[in-house]
């Protein structure tokens, strides 16, 4: 679980604003309540962030990857030095946001039952802040997908 890809030309517009690593890391960071990483360290080179540090879970590690991913310019995230504490393995799937879908209707397709869009809200709090405004090319996870 080292490399993520993303689409490159989606996500929130921080590069080039600055210092590029610290605008990431304040970018993950804004999340410490839910998802705490210790000794947080970012290193963007070109379209690549890289993640180093230790985070308290499997899951957490993930979102942190997907806040980092989720940022225009950026198409990879490296965390391959961000450790977790515990040894679970994340099973989840991930999905990019196409044109004309929502929450209700990716539910329906992975769930098969739509009422199910707030386990993938639930999922993706630090990248999806309203279930009716996501766009296409953001790049999200679906939890507790069996296929």
């Amino acid at each position: 679980m080292g490399f993520f890809d993303f689409l490159k030309d989606a996500g929130a517009k921080i590069l080039g604003k600055g210092d590029d690593n610290e605008n990431v890391k304040k970018l993950i960071e804004e999340e410490k309540e839910t998802m705490p990483i210790d000794g947080l360290e970012v290193e963007v080179r070109g379209d690549t962030v890289y993640l180093k540090g230790k985070a308290k879970s499997a899951e957490d590690k993930v979102k942190a990857a997907l806040i980092a991913g989720n940022i225009e310019g950026v198409s990879k995230v490296n965390a391959d030095e961000l450790e977790t504490e515990d040894a679970q393995v994340i099973e989840d799937i991930f999905y990019e946001i196409q044109k004309g879908d929502s929450l209700w209707k990716i539910a329906e397709i992975y769930y098969k039952d739509g009422r199910r869009y707030t386990e993938i809200f639930e999922a993706n709090r630090e990248v999806i802040k309203d279930p009716d405004k996501i766009y296409p090319g953001q790049m999200i996870r679906i939890p507790n997908f069996v296929a």
